[in-house]
């Protein structure tokens, strides 16, 4: 069994990766707005944001948010680490109500509650940390099917919901390859670690031109939620066959683990559809245009 303190480390290390990957969202956001729809889907979008220091930065961030999610699988399990990363969105929920006034109602209260509820039952309920990944077989099957998915948008009509749906999957990938880094780094083959970080670099890319694609086309209210919930969600579900967790052994044979995943999806859900998270990430379209939607 893993030391408390393992524990602590590593839920301390996802919090601060869930704080910087908000933070970048709400900046390429912002960016994405205010640049021309017909780039989307286009290598050219990524070249033209990435001449703006604001989108810059964000990116630079969402990178140290990825070492840090590295860094907390060294110690906590898999599906303790990525229901953590929804507890960033309460920052966004802070910045939008202290930087723009916006009040707080009955429902982000509650959408609150539900993250922080779910969260706290992953933690109770989480399996121990595994030392070890499931072969080439299933390992192979879940990412390439998350693959599949990042790459459907670009298969036909662009979508908006097609594009958040595939950075969703992106999203996904990345989470299950920051646990095969670790995996790799713990036995010291630094090689194969490289590989699998080149990997979620090429998806994450792919991904986040789909994600930058969607937030021209649609609020960040009807991306963010669907985004969120793909990159907690699908990993966490997957970590039993990806990375040997058993729930098996958890309390009440996974049912209180579930609930509590549950109840943390509809708390990211409502979080990712309120109001004061909603104008912090348009707040560059509202200055461009001279007054709120």
């Amino acid at each position: 069994m893993l030391a408390v303190s393992e524990v602590t480390a590593g839920f301390g290390l996802a919090l601060a990766a869930a704080g910087c990957y908000e933070l970048s969202y709400a900046g390429q956001a912002l960016e994405a707005r205010a640049t021309d729809v017909g780039q989307a889907r286009r290598p050219s979008l990524l070249l033209t944001l990435a001449r703006r220091p604001l989108w810059a930065g964000a990116i630079a961030l969402a990178i140290v948010a990825f070492g840090l999610q590295v860094g907390a699988l060294h110690f906590a399990p898999l599906t303790l680490v990525q229901p953590t990363l929804a507890l960033g969105l309460l920052l966004l929920l802070v910045l939008g109500v202290r930087v723009l006034g916006e009040p707080v109602g009955r429902r982000e209260i509650a959408a609150t509650l539900a993250v922080l509820v779910g969260v706290a039952g992953v933690a109770l309920a989480a399996p121990e940390r595994s030392d070890s990944v499931a072969g080439v077989v299933p390992v192979g099957a879940v990412l390439g099917a998350l693959l599949l998915a990042t790459l459907f948008p670009y298969m036909g009509a662009a979508r908006p919901w097609r594009l958040a749906a595939g950075a969703g999957a992106a999203d996904a990938f990345a989470g299950i390859a920051a646990k095969l880094i670790s995996f790799e780094l713990d036995r010291g083959r630094l090689l194969l670690a490289l590989a699998w970080a080149a990997g979620a670099g090429v998806t994450t890319l792919i991904g986040l031109t789909s994600e930058t694609s969607a937030l021209q086309r649609l609020p960040a209210t009807r991306v963010a939620p669907v985004v969120l919930v793909m990159q907690i969600g699908l990993p966490t579900l997957a970590a039993p066959l990806v990375a040997r967790e058993s729930w098996a052994g958890t309390p009440l044979g996974g049912a209180p683990l579930i609930v509590s995943l549950a109840l943390l999806g509809v708390g990211v859900a409502l979080l990712g559809t309120s109001v004061p998270v909603a104008r912090l990430a348009a707040r560059r379209q509202e200055a461009e245009h001279g007054g709120g939607r």
